[in-house]
Formats: C-alpha cells, sequence, structure tokens
C-alpha cells in the first residue's frame, strides 16, 4: 500500500467518524421531533423542534448584526475572564511553591474557591459586582483559577531536581534558573491547564449570562427565547454556544499543545 493511499484512507476515516455519529444523532433528533409532533397534536416544535427547523432559525440568526454582536461580546467577556483566571492562578501557584506563608495562606482559599458550586458563585458575585456584564468575566475567572493553580503547582513540584542540582552546580541566578529549568517543566502543565480551564470558562460565562441577563450577550438570549418560548430560537442559541465552543477548544487546544512542546 503506497504512502498516498494510506493517507487518503487515515483521511476518509477521519472524515466517517465525524459524518457517522452527526447523521445518526440528527436522526434520532428528527425521530424525537415527530413523535413529539405526533403525540401534541402537532405542538410539538413547542418542545422539540426538527433540525431543519432550528437549522432555518439560526439562519435567520446569523443574519442579524445582533447575533454577532451578542456572540462578539460573549466572547469578549470570557477571554477576559479566562485570561485574569490564568494569570491569578499561575501567580498564586508559584506563590504557595516559594514561600511557606503564602502556602498556608492561600491553599485553602483556592480549595475553597473550587468547592463552591458555580450557580453559589453566579449568585454571589452579581450581587457585589457594579455592572452585570463583568459577571460573566469574574465568574470565568473563578473556575479558571483553580485549574492553573494546580497544573502550574504540579509543573513546579515535579521540576528535575536533578536540572536544580545542574544550575546550582553552575552558580545560575534565580532569573536564569527560572528561565532554563523552571518555565520548560512547568509549560506543558499550563498549556494543559488552560486547554482544560478554557472549557470550563465558557460553560461558566454563558450560565454567568443566563443568570445576570447583560444587554448584549448569548446567555440573555438563550433566556429570552425560553420566557418567550421561542424553542426554535432556545435550539439555535444553543447549537450556537455548542458550535463556538468546538471551535475555540480546536483553536486554542492546538495552541496549548504547541506550547507545550506537543506536536499536532
Amino acid at each position: 500500500m503506497t504512502d498516498s493511499t494510506t493517507s487518503r484512507n487515515k483521511t476518509r476515516n477521519k472524515i466517517l467518524r465525524v459524518v457517522i455519529p452527526l447523521a445518526f444523532w440528527l436522526g434520532v433528533w428528527q425521530l424525537g421531533a415527530v413523535l413529539m409532533d405526533w403525540r401534541t397534536e402537532g405542538y410539538g416544535s413547542l418542545l422539540l423542534p426538527g433540525p431543519l427547523e432550528v437549522a432555518g432559525r439560526l439562519g435567520a440568526l446569523i443574519q442579524e448584526p445582533a447575533f454577532w454582536q451578542a456572540a462578539g461580546m460573549s466572547l469578549g467577556r470570557i477571554f477576559a475572564g479566562f485570561a485574569l483566571g490564568a494569570v491569578v492562578g499561575t501567580a498564586a501557584a508559584v506563590a504557595t511553591a516559594a514561600f511557606a506563608p503564602a502556602d498556608w495562606v492561600l491553599t485553602p482559599a483556592v480549595k475553597v474557591v473550587r468547592a463552591i458550586p458555580v450557580a453559589s458563585f453566579i449568585v454571589l458575585v452579581l450581587l457585589w459586582a457594579p455592572t452585570t456584564g463583568m459577571v460573566p468575566a469574574i465568574v470565568s475567572a473563578l473556575m479558571v483559577l483553580p485549574v492553573l493553580w494546580g497544573n502550574v503547582g504540579k509543573g513546579i513540584a515535579q521540576t528535575d531536581p536533578k536540572l536544580l542540582e545542574l544550575a546550582k552546580a553552575y552558580r545560575f541566578g534565580k532569573g536564569k534558573t527560572v528561565g532554563l529549568i523552571y518555565v520548560p517543566s512547568v509549560l506543558p502543565y499550563f498549556a494543559s491547564g488552560c486547554a482544560t480551564a478554557l472549557g470550563l470558562a465558557w460553560k461558566a460565562g454563558v450560565a454567568a449570562e443566563v443568570l445576570c441577563l447583560p444587554k448584549l450577550a448569548i446567555g440573555t438570549r438563550l433566556y429570552r427565547a425560553k420566557i418567550t418560548m421561542e424553542t426554535p430560537d432556545l435550539f439555535a442559541w444553543t447549537v450556537t454556544v455548542v458550535a463556538l465552543s468546538f471551535v475555540l477548544e480546536r483553536a486554542m487546544g492546538t495552541l496549548f499543545r504547541r506550547l507545550g512542546g506537543e506536536k499536532t
């Protein structure tokens, strides 16, 4: 078998692994919609609209400027929260690894943040935040912080002691030791933590938008579709959330894997 044939087979298999499950679940969805419409005597779209109806509604929404404004604002808020959580989580991990008093003070606090349910965070932040638009960013940051703290802390702890001894033998300064020893050791853990935390930030951010209702947000449009019983719109916005999540995870996952030194 030639290399070109092998490559074509691999490409075909990748396509089939996407197309077959997608076709299967769309078929299940359509069957469920038909059964629901039959059981409710023509009112099935209020509970479970079919994929073609949702696709048509999504196509109409995409043509509205408000759709892109809401999606853009949601992405901006959640990315801001993700970046803040990554910075604070990394700084906390470095502080707890370097200073015992910081470990005593910060470790319990981070563990409490990790244990508190997302819904509780959203309600509490909603009480304290000066504007509702800040709530999704803050909640996303709080979801990201413990993940980065744990991963970066693990990377620091598992730095090869032989390399640290070598750095001492060659009398590396602190800056050189950090740059040549710690950073390469921690980077794969940091990249892995970012890839994991991104999905958490996205889900928590959209959930926060549903509760705090900023002016332009995907979560706000989801909530309004729900209370007005516009079920096709509700499904269309849900499909948008899922699609954006896949795109973000794919794009950022590739970036983080490269950052961590993995081949894509």
